[in-house]
This record gives structure tokens, sequence and C-alpha cells, in this order.
């Protein structure tokens, strides 16, 4: 999958590398590409650099991993986005690690309406970069799940097979409206991690009781 990598931070320099790795192509996007050049050289063969634009073009599938706040400029910035699957991987946080947008509209709806002709997924803000550096995602039933969800049944199936390339698993929760929960989901792994002090280790994981399991054999 050629993928435009929107914002060189620690998303950005994390979940992109272990796209390379999983066989993707990535052009990292960055407001000044030769400040990064050398270390997008490390990733590998799959790894490219250039403006949020040029990112923006190469990408089938592009990622914002930007601030919440920098995506309106960002977005503007990378130009023509018609057909593009975007997914949005921000968090809208207010200064104190609280949810600054939610209930009624969420992060990524508002980047829908920014640019409307092309199809957001809400996805990827759900794991730390901590994660994605070491590589330790789970495996067998232990591998970490991944909520994402959008309008666009094409799309979501693009972004569904990013997920599973990585080893993680996919978790459709629906159309984008669901956004209005994931993202309090990741504000609340945050506030655990960084405030309750737990930690950037900790991740979710969906479990599932086998069909007619009765509850009270398994009561402790």
């Amino acid at each position: 999958m050629r993928i435009g990598m929107i914002g060189t931070g620690r998303i950005g320099f994390s979940l992109g590398p272990l796209l390379v790795k999983k066989a993707h192509e990535v052009k990292f996007g960055s407001r000044n590409p030769e400040l990064v050049r050398a270390s997008v050289t490390k990733f590998g063969t799959g790894a490219s650099v250039g403006t949020v634009r040029e990112a923006a073009q190469f990408g089938d599938v592009l990622f914002t991993a930007v601030p919440w706040h920098a995506v309106p400029e960002t977005l503007k910035d990378a130009g023509e986005l018609t057909g593009k699957t975007i997914v949005d991987c921000t968090n809208p946080l207010t200064a104190d690690m609280g949810l600054a947008i939610g209930c009624t509209t969420s992060a990524a709806e508002e980047t829908a309406k920014l640019c409307p002709d092309a199809s957001v997924i809400k996805g990827f803000n759900t794991i730390f970069a901590a994660h994605y550096l070491s590589g330790d995602l789970g495996s067998g039933e232990q591998r970490l799940n991944m909520f994402f969800c959008g309008d666009s049944a094409d799309a979501k199936k693009k972004v569904a097979g990013i997920i599973e390339s990585l080893g993680l698993i996919p978790v459709d929760a629906g159309p984008l409206s669901a956004a209005r929960y994931i993202e309090p989901l990741a504000v609340l792994l945050i506030r655990l991690a960084y405030v309750q002090g737990m930690g950037g280790q900790i991740a979710w994981k969906l479990v599932s009781r086998p069909s007619g399991a009765d509850p009270a054999s398994t009561a402790t």
C-alpha cells in the first residue's frame, strides 16, 4: 500500500517505520523535509520524505499524525484530496489531558467536514507510540485491538488490511460518528498512563467469553 504519513512527530516516526517494515511504501510529509531526511533514510528502502503536499499526492491512504489543532492548516497544505482515504490518528486533547470536543461531534467528523471529497476513517489513536517502536503488538489471541470507524466500506476495507498487516486485530466500531466514543477511549488510556502513572506500555485488549458460558461458573 502507498501511504502518506502526514507528520513526523512521535506517532509518525513510530508507526511509519513499522509500516515500512511490513512492506508498505511510506512517504513522510513534513513542513521541513530536509530536517528529517537523514532519519527517514534509516527506515528502509520503502521510506521517502517530502512536503506535506507531496506525501498527500503519493499516498492512496493518508495518516494525519499531527496535533489536533494543526489539522486544518495541515489539510490545507495537503492540497487536492478527492478520492483519498484519510486515517485520522489525532486525539483532541486539552492542556490538562482532557477531551477538547465530544458527545455531539468528534475530531474525525470535524476532519471530514474539511475534506468532504475524501473518505475519513478514525483509527490508530488508541495505541501508544511505544508499542509501535518496540514492535510488541502481542501475538496469537493476545494481539492488541485497533478500533476504527468510518462511513465508506471501501475505505474501511483498506484500513482494516493495514491494521491486519501489522499483526493487530481490527475492530470495526461502525460509522464515523462512532469516533465520538473511540476518542474518549483514547483519552482515558492517556490519563491512565500519564495522570494515574500506569505508563505508556498499557493498551486495550477486547476479550470475549465463549458463547453460552454461564457467568456463575466463571465467578471467583
